[in-house]
């Protein structure tokens, strides 16, 4: 019988938003539904980020932002994943205005979380979005 891979995620805050403690908070969430996670920490340009993620050979990306600069830095990391052929789901929470998260899904981010998105909601979005990008990669 195969074992079954740990969900990789690497967490990561880009560009000058130095608040982490949201994002530190769905990283223990994760963690503590089996998820293996990495927190690649805070101040990162993209081109770091998206380095950790191809390093580290995640299953998931998911950026913290508070700083309103969110359209752009997500437009930013969507180009350096295409750059880079990385092919993961990219997810993003944090204070991001609803108005917004459309456009950020049109732009190609696979799930937009909110302040007070239930622990519960996140993790079973993140299993799902990894399930299905492995499934169409395997195909």
């Amino acid at each position: 019988m195969a074992m079954e891979k740990n969900i990789r995620v690497l967490l990561g805050k880009v560009g000058l938003d130095g608040h982490d403690r949201g994002v530190r908070v769905i990283a223990s969430w994760l963690r503590d539904a089996g998820m293996e996670v990495i927190f690649a920490g805070r101040f990162l340009t993209v081109e770091q980020l998206v380095k950790s993620a191809i390093d580290e050979d995640v299953d998931l990306i998911g950026l913290s932002f508070l700083a309103a600069d969110h359209i752009f830095m997500l437009q930013k990391t969507i180009d350096e994943m295409k750059k880079n052929n990385l092919e993961v789901p990219l997810v993003a929470g944090g204070i991001i205005p609803k108005a917004d998260m459309p456009r950020l899904k049109e732009m190609g981010v696979a799930e937009v979380f909110g302040p007070g998105a239930p622990m519960e909601e996140i993790v079973d979005v993140v299993k799902r979005l990894v399930v299905v990008e492995q499934a169409s990669s395997s195909s």
